[in-house]
C-alpha cells in the first residue's frame, strides 16, 4: 500500500515561530511495505506456546556485522569505544581508528578522506557502522550519519527546506544491506560524558532480547500529541490506542497535558520545542524516543530547542535529530508506525530507526546500534 504526505507549505520550526516556506512541495508518497498491524497479525500468527515467545522469521544484525570508528583525537572517543567494543565483541578487524577534527560539522575534504578510510578498512562483511564520538555530528549541513550511510548531499545545503533524496533503506528489511543496497547504516555512540555512554551501552545490552515474551509486564509505546501545530504534524501517524496482551505491549496515545503516571515505556514520540524532565519517564532498557523540531540534531544543544541527546542522557537508548533546518517535513523525521513495527519485529534500535525515516540527508542518528528488545 502506499500513503501520500503532503504539505502545500512546509513551516519552518526555528525559535519556535511558524514561517511558510517560499514554494510548495509536491506530493510525495511511501510505498510502505508493512504497516503496524500488517506486522502485529505477522507476530500473533507467528507466536508459539512452547518457547514463551512471539516468534518471528525476523533476525537482526550483530556485532560480527558491526564495524566501530574512534577518533584517536578525542579522548571521549577512545574511552567509549573501547568500551563498546569489550562489551560487544566488535572483532578487532573491525574497529577503525582514525584522527578527526573534534568539531560540530566537518569539511569536505576531511569528511572525503574519512569516508575512503571505512571503505578501504572494513571487509564486505560489515554492514553497519557505530561511531564512538558526540562531534562531529555533521558535515556541512548534512548529518554525518547519513553522509556515511548513502553518501554527501551538496544540494541539500543550497535549501535546506526542500525534500532530500530519498532513502534506499526506508522501510526495507534487510539482513545485509551494504551488500545488497550499497549502504551501511551508522548511528552515533553519543552522550553527556564517558560516564553515561557506558551507561548506554549497558542499557542496550540488558534489553537484549527482554520484550515480547509472555509472562513479562506489558511495554508501552508512547504517542504525544501538542498544541505545538507545525512540531504536531507528525501526529497523523501515530497508531490507534490498543493493547495487544499476546505481545507483551500496549500502545498509548495521550496528549501533552496528560499528567497521568507512565508506566515500562520503550517508546515515546512526540513534537515540541522542548521535553520537560524526560528523565522522569520510566524508560525501559532499549527504548527510543525522538522529538520532531528543527535542531534536535545539534547534539551539544542549540539554544530554546532541546537536543536529541538528552534523550540518552534521561534514560532512553535510542534517539534522532535533525542538524540543519529541515521545516516540518514529515519524511524527514521517524515515521511512527514504521519505527514500531520494525523493532516490534526484532530488529535492533539502528535498523528499526534507520527503515523508518525517508529523507534522512539532515537526521543524526544517536543510541546504541545493536539494541533489540524483541529480537528472538
Amino acid at each position: 500500500m502506499s500513503l501520500a504526505f503532503v504539505h502545500k507549505r512546509p513551516q519552518y520550526l526555528r525559535s519556535g515561530r511558524l514561517v511558510k516556506a517560499n514554494r510548495p512541495v509536491a506530493p510525495v508518497k511511501y510505498r510502505l511495505i508493512a504497516t503496524l498491524f500488517i506486522a502485529i497479525v505477522g507476530l500473533q500468527l507467528a507466536g508459539t506456546a512452547t518457547t514463551g515467545f512471539a516468534q518471528t522469521a525476523v533476525t537482526r544484525l550483530t556485532a560480527k556485522e558491526l564495524g566501530l570508528v574512534i577518533n584517536t583525537a578525542d579522548p571521549y572517543s577512545v574511552a567509549v569505544g573501547d568500551y563498546y567494543a569489550q562489551r560487544r565483541g566488535i572483532p578487532p578487524e573491525q574497529v577503525l581508528r582514525t584522527a578527526l577534527s573534534v568539531k560540530a560539522s566537518l569539511g569536505i575534504v576531511e569528511f572525503d578522506a574519512l569516508a575512503q578510510q571505512v571503505r578501504e578498512h572494513m571487509g564486505p562483511h560489515v554492514q553497519a557502522l557505530a561511531l564512538a564520538w558526540v562531534e562531529p555530528y555533521a558535515v556541512e549541513c548534512n548529518s554525518i550519519t547519513s553522509a556515511l550511510t548513502l553518501g554527501y548531499q551538496a544540494s541539500v545545503c543550497s535549501n535546506t527546506c526542500a525534500p532530500t533524496a530519498p532513502s534506499r533503506l526506508f522501510n526495507v528489511k534487510s539482513l545485509s544491506p551494504w551488500t545488497e543496497l550499497g549502504a551501511r547504516p551508522s548511528m552515533l555512540l553519543a552522550s553527556g560524558s564517558v560516564q553515561q555512554a557506558k551507561a548506554l551501552i549497558d542499557r542496550g545490552i540488558a534489553a537484549d532480547q527482554q520484550l515480547g515474551k509472555r509472562g513479562v509486564p506489558m511495554a508501552d509505546a508512547v504517542f504525544v500529541t501538542t498544541a505545538d501545530s507545525a512540531r504536531n504534524v507528525r501526529s497523523r501517524q501515530y497508531p490507534p490506542a490498543r493493547s495487544i496482551p499476546g505481545l507483551g505491549f500496549q500502545i498509548v496515545r495521550r496528549d501533552a497535558a496528560d499528567t497521568t503516571a507512565l508506566q515500562r515505556v520503550f517508546l515515546y514520540q512526540t513534537g515540541l520545542l522542548r521535553m520537560e524532565a524526560p528523565a522522569t519517564i520510566p524508560w525501559l532498557p532499549g527504548a527510543l524516543a525522538d522529538h520532531l523540531t528543527s535542531f534536535g540534531g545539534v547534539l551539544r544543544g542549540s539554544g530554546d530547542q532541546m537536543s536529541a541527546m538528552d534523550w540518552l542522557d534521561a534514560g532512553a537508548t535510542a534517539s534522532y535529530g535533525t542538524v540543519s533546518e529541515p521545516c516540518n517535513h514529515v519524511q524527514k523525521f521517524p515515521h511512527s508506525q514504521v519505527l514500531l513495527a520494525r523493532y516490534l519485529q526484532g530488529a535492533t534500535a539502528l535498523e528499526a530507526y534507520w527503515s523508518s525515516v525517508a529523507w534522512p540527508a539532515q537526521g543524526v542518528f544517536i543510541g546504541e546500534p545493536l539494541a533489540a528488545p524483541f529480537a528472538r
